[in-house]
């Protein structure tokens, strides 16, 4: 059998399973996720294996209305990672269903000439007669040369979809080796792994508006990982939240991270971390080209 690859761009609203989606079909982890919308900021590329065919997985930022420059950011690097794709797969939350949030993803692909593809995710949580509605409605408006029910968190549909995915890669030399499941440096995965946990341990507490930017990766002589970090924060009340009673929920996010980390690497890790306020990192080209955005004016 002649081995075939392709390259999938995985677009929709923010929050409706793209990364855990990527996640699965890959079978390791390659993005972060969070319960909080907009947590994929950049393009993350994931390898995915079937038989002879290798699936390149776009994992782009959820597409919104784009208020600051960050968002802008965010979402230009969401039309870029369909650039080139030989495929285009809309993620929607099936339970969420549809609404404003869906309806610039929708409009952005009524233009586009690639094969598109509708992936209703959640739908182990959703109201089952609802998801054929939702199917029909985005079909009329964008017209999807297929349509798949699953559930990224559970498992449900995926195998068939990963299948369907393979059939569908044209004839072609892979892109990466086998073993190979990310286009994402170590130096990069460190500070996304930072940055999940500040999510999953702050929650509401602190804005999405917190950057992770590894200072220093080193590899000492005995095979283990130095990372040195900066969480930057906007404004001086954010650092305690941060830091916890004694510095306790720093200690905590450290800790998550660097047992991550270890165990995503292979090897021991020291993680050191330091809590930086800097009122205007979002309008510091250095940090949009750290975290891989580019600067938009």
């Amino acid at each position: 059998m002649s081995q075939s690859c392709g390259i999938v761009a995985v677009v929709g609203a923010p929050n409706a399973g793209k990364s855990t989606l990527v996640n699965a079909l890959v079978g390791q982890k390659v993005a972060i996720t969070s319960p909080k919308a907009q947590t994929t900021r950049t393009r993350v590329m994931g390898v995915a294996m079937e038989g002879e065919a290798q699936i390149v997985l776009v994992d782009t930022p959820g597409i919104f209305e784009p208020k600051r420059r960050l968002d802008r950011a965010m979402v230009q690097a969401a039309w870029g990672g369909a650039q080139n794709a030989d495929l285009i797969a809309l993620v929607i939350d099936g339970k969420a269903g549809l609404g404003e949030k869906l309806a610039r993803a929708v409009e952005g692909l009524q233009e586009r000439k690639e094969r598109k593809w509708l992936i209703i995710n959640k739908v182990d949580i959703a109201i089952k007669e609802k998801l054929l509605v939702h199917a029909e409605r985005l079909n009329g408006s964008v017209g999807f040369e297929e349509i798949f029910f699953v559930s990224a968190a559970t498992g449900d549909g995926l195998p068939e979809l990963k299948s369907a995915l393979a059939k569908a890669m044209p004839e072609g030399p892979w892109h990466f080796p086998e073993d190979q499941v990310s286009d994402a440096t170590d130096r990069m995965l460190a500070a996304e792994i930072t940055r999940e946990q500040l999510y999953h341990q702050l929650h509401a507490e602190l804005p999405y508006a917190a950057a992770v930017e590894t200072e220093k990766y080193s590899e000492r002589p005995d095979g283990s990982v130095e990372i040195h970090q900066q969480i930057l924060i906007g404004r001086t009340s954010q650092r305690a939240i941060v830091l916890g009673k004694g510095g306790a929920r720093l200690k905590e996010i450290g800790s998550k991270a660097r047992a991550e980390l270890a165990a995503l690497l292979g090897v021991p890790v020291h993680l050191y971390l330091h809590v930086k306020v800097k009122a205007d990192w979002e309008d510091d080209r250095g940090v949009y080209r750290d975290i891989g955005l580019d600067w938009v004016e």
